[in-house]
């Protein structure tokens, strides 16, 4: 009989990577500098960032300050894009989701991410279809690592904490799904990740 009977995968950095630096110089190439200055901004105000994850403030709004920073260069859909532009697919990571799927496992994508990156970056993928429940940030207002974020995977799923196997390239975010019931691992990369799942008779 099977440990787990649910598999969480997080989005960013396991099954798409991404890449600020792509962003900078694009916004680099509209007005030399331009790109730099907003990604120190950026980071300076990362709890704009996080509070767009969460829900915590619109679009709108959000698109508003991130054109203000851009100096009027950039309008809001010329934004979006080259905001979004930054993720490329991890492959191999992706190929996992079918021969997961067809062991039977629940899938749920469990993810911080703002829905401008939902629409124009990562949402027209077709690998997001195994999963049985996309679990995102901004959706259900909290993110990791607080508590509320996994028990909205563990509402969806209604398993016991200890059936949840997560995947995570952060750490942090894999010990407190720990912390909750749940067994998981970091994602260091694709020939550790085959390597731990087989330990845990995942695969």
């Amino acid at each position: 009989m099977k440990k787990y009977s649910v598999i969480a995968f997080d989005l960013g950095n396991v099954l798409i990577s991404f890449d600020y630096q792509i962003v900078v110089n694009k916004f680099n190439r509209i007005k030399p500098g331009l790109g730099d200055k907003f990604y120190k901004l950026y980071q300076d105000n990362y709890n704009i960032h996080r509070d767009f994850e969460k829900g915590k403030i619109h679009t709108e709004e959000f698109l508003t300050i991130m054109l203000e920073w851009l100096e009027g260069k950039v309008i809001g859909k010329q934004f979006c894009k080259i905001y979004s532009s930054l993720f490329s697919v991890n492959q191999e990571v992706v190929d996992l989701l079918p021969v997961l799927k067809r062991k039977k496992y629940k899938l749920v994508l469990l993810s911080n991410t703002n829905p401008i990156h939902k629409k124009y970056g990562y949402q027209h993928h077709n690998f997001l279809n195994y999963f049985d429940k996309l679990i995102l940030s901004h959706e259900v207002k909290a993110i990791k690592p607080e508590k509320k974020i996994y028990q909205a995977v563990q509402e969806f799923t209604r398993q016991p904490a200890s059936n949840h196997f997560y995947i995570d390239d952060i750490l942090e975010y894999v010990n407190s799904a720990k912390n909750l019931g749940w067994d998981g691992v970091q994602f260091i990369n694709y020939e550790n990740l085959v390597e731990e799942l087989k330990k845990k008779k995942v695969l």
